[in-house]
């Protein structure tokens, strides 16, 4: 089930997280060792709503029970390609841990910076480079799954699989009876 689209917010903090182990001696040296995966986060705030607004999006949150429910979100914006993409994109197979997969069908360009995604996964990536038409595409973080070949890509209106990152919500409503909430999500895969 998708997060409601209507109101949408009014602001966003986005995030990603690459945890890892790092360690400095008193001398200077320094040492890291990436562990784990990468996961985006974000905070959503919402404009001043109406009761009428705020009620759809309360009843959803609270539907989800914490960070116990996963549900889709499409971020406004951030969640469509910046270059002049368009056509089926399919891609050949590619394996776990691989930051590039070669596509076909792309018309018009993709831009370092869009996120994408694979029919085959849940997890969301972003293009490191740009891609004018078919060919090689550069990703991070790694793939954490093998793309079977002819695998969609999507490129426009990407939705990000999130659960909420709190148990505990809450929302404010202020002497002109208008309803303030922010969100934190975290992807969840």
């Amino acid at each position: 089930m998708t997060f409601p689209t209507s109101p949408t917010f009014d602001a966003i903090n986005f995030k990603s997280n690459s945890p890892s182990l790092f360690s400095e001696t008193i001398s200077g040296r320094q040492q890291s060792r990436k562990v784990g995966s990468q996961k985006w986060s974000f905070t959503a705030t919402y404009p001043p709503m109406t009761q009428a607004q705020f009620k759809p999006v309360w009843a959803y949150l609270v539907a989800k029970q914490g960070r116990h429910g996963v549900f889709l979100v499409t971020p406004p914006v951030i969640a469509s390609s910046t270059g002049t993409a368009s056509g089926t994109v399919t891609c050949t197979a590619a394996a776990v841990g691989a930051t590039a997969v070669t596509i076909s069908g792309l018309t018009g360009t993709l831009e370092a910076g869009d996120f994408i995604k694979f029919n085959s996964h849940s997890k969301v990536y972003m293009l490191t480079t740009g891609r004018d038409g078919a060919g090689a595409i550069a990703i991070e973080p790694p793939l954490i799954a093998a793309v079977p070949s002819n695998n969609q890509m999507y490129y426009d209106n990407i939705a990000f699989t999130v659960r909420l990152a709190n148990d505990l919500q809450e929302y404010k409503l202020g002497v002109s009876q208008l309803y303030k909430i922010e969100l934190d999500f975290v992807e969840a895969f």
